[in-house]
């Protein structure tokens, strides 16, 4: 069959059509390719083992600082408490630390040591005879009666002369007759000795 030339110039176009369709396709394909490509290229390799150390890596410094931190600030905290804890043993008798030092603190010490002694003595008895004889000054000294004239003044709360406080002393007070532990108990002892207890004390002893 001979090909006439309008047909040859129909099928010319529709060829070239085919081969723009394809190169058209063909760069819309490149084109989606590069970008699927850079966007995976954009992100992170998560699951790198490199990546996982080191992340582990700073995440355990970190924590060791912390508790490095927080070590130091409780062996401070302990010193300052142990600090304090020394300060306040600085009582007087074997109670030390245990007991204010005013005087229902020296009266409870005291009686804690009685208790120990078996040396009889309520607080209410012992208040009441220090305050009749010192009103609470430990360092109270009478010096114008009998004793004092004879140059051994009665001396602290409940105004003990030295030979009296040197036959009484209870062990585990201050050999001080000042001292008002010290003082409570030797008197309180000497007391229990000559009337039964300081509480059957209600004038000069």
């Amino acid at each position: 069959m001979r090909t006439t030339l309008s047909t040859l110039t129909a099928v010319r176009p529709t060829r070239r059509a085919a081969v723009s369709g394809l190169t058209v396709l063909g760069a819309a394909g490149i084109a989606a390719t590069a970008l699927t490509g850079t966007a995976h290229a954009a992100q992170p390799d998560a699951a790198s083992p490199a990546a996982h150390r080191a992340a582990a890596t700073a995440q355990h410094l970190t924590t060791q600082a912390t508790q490095a931190t927080q070590a130091e600030q409780s062996a401070d905290k302990a010193a300052k408490d142990n600090s304090k804890s020394k300060d306040n043993s600085k009582g007087k008798g074997e109670g030390k630390g245990k007991y204010a030092d005013n005087l229902d603190g020296w009266i409870r010490e005291a009686r804690a040591v009685m208790a120990k002694h078996d040396i009889p003595g309520s607080y209410d008895g012992i208040k009441r005879n220090i305050i009749r004889e010192s009103a609470g000054d430990p360092d109270a000294v009478n010096d114008w009666d009998i004793n004092a004239q004879k140059g051994i003044p009665s001396k602290g709360l409940l105004q003990v002369i030295q030979p009296t406080f040197d036959q009484y002393h209870v062990k585990g007070t201050p050999d001080d007759l000042t001292d008002p532990v010290a003082n409570i108990v030797a008197a309180c002892n000497y007391a229990a000795d000559r009337y039964g207890s300081m509480d059957n004390v209600d004038s000069a002893y």
